[in-house]
């Protein structure tokens, strides 16, 4: 028998293996289990760090069971190519792609959103019972990992599920999501100045994150690199934001290398601006960044206070 972790225990799954994908095999087709696993089976087939009860994906024709170990989650649309990915022993797991398209049921748009950028980016968060967003503790995220899919995956699966229950959701959250954030604090960064004035963002242009610039020879013997990744960047404006982490950006060094390298992208034409989380924290500062960045970009915010106020105070509130 075949078990199908879903939903919850597919996001807890990737969280945990998410660095091993590249040894993995994907499917091209599964079909739904017609029956469930019993709880010896479970046990013996399921990795031990994912919490109960454990999200299974059943089909119309599989009893419905939910108690302390299992959740059935029914999935009635046809199963598509990029859905499941086999994991051995019986055990097959929803692709991340496929995970965000099940979480628009389960999650309020901006946290699907947010989801968004960590399936699409390069670090996962951990502990989620008792995660902050905001946080910078090295031991609640994981940095560094293989991206686990991509927005070109995600919108292909997305349509070719077109009509089953989450597709349009799914949609509109893929608008506001790019690939390659680098942390948490890159996303929340990205999520409050592009989100739409009605979400509580500044409604400004997607950037590239951490787009790679190359700075030659001259740079190297500054920086010890002959390119370094900007956390944000618009190559329309030659623009960037960098991100200056109070757990990683402290101490005589580092502060000599942070200003080696905004001097290094002075010099090749590039505006740097730097942010620390004390003032992505604090709206007022956060706004004046905003109102700097749209004036690089040739943008102006218009919006309406009232309403306005009221959603990013919002958006803060779920993201910070």
């Amino acid at each position: 028998m075949e078990i199908i972790l879903s939903h919850r225990s597919a996001l807890e799954y990737w969280r945990f293996y998410g660095s091993m994908k590249s040894a993995i095999a994907e499917d091209r087709r599964k079909h739904l289990p017609t029956s469930h696993p019993n709880l010896a089976q479970i046990r013996s087939a399921v990795p031990s760090e994912l919490l109960y009860p454990i999200n299974l994906l059943i089909n119309s024709q599989t009893t419905i069971r939910n108690t302390k170990t299992i959740q059935s989650r029914l999935f009635t649309g046809q199963t598509q190519k990029g859905c499941f990915i086999s994991i051995g022993d019986g055990l097959a797991v929803s692709s991340p792609a496929f995970c965000f398209f099940q979480m628009a049921n389960d999650l309020p748009l901006v946290e699907l959103i947010q989801l968004g950028y960590e399936l699409c980016g390069t670090y996962s968060l951990r502990d989620t019972e008792e995660y902050s967003p905001g946080e910078e503790a090295t031991d609640k995220t994981l940095y560094g990992r293989p991206q686990l899919t991509d927005i070109k995956e995600i919108k292909a699966l997305t349509a070719r599920l077109k009509g089953v229950n989450g597709q349009k959701k799914a949609d509109r959250a893929l608008r506001y999501i790019t690939d390659g954030s680098a942390s948490p604090m890159e996303t929340i960064i990205t999520m409050l100045l592009t989100l739409s004035y009605q979400l509580g963002g500044y409604g400004l242009p997607m950037p590239e994150l951490n787009k790679a610039i190359y700075i030659g020879h001259a740079g190297k013997r500054k920086t010890g690199k002959p390119d370094f990744k900007c956390d944000l960047f618009w190559s329309e404006a030659n623009l960037a934001i960098e991100y200056d982490s109070d757990f990683y950006h402290t101490g005589a060094d580092r502060i000599a290398s942070d200003a080696n390298r905004r001097f290094s992208l002075i010099e090749h034409g590039i505006t740097p601006i730097s942010i620390t989380s004390r003032q992505v924290r604090n709206r007022g500062e956060f706004e004046k960044r905003a109102r700097l960045v749209a004036r690089k970009l040739g943008k102006r915010l218009r919006y309406n206070e009232k309403t306005f106020l009221k959603a990013n105070h919002d958006l803060r509130e779920s993201l910070l």
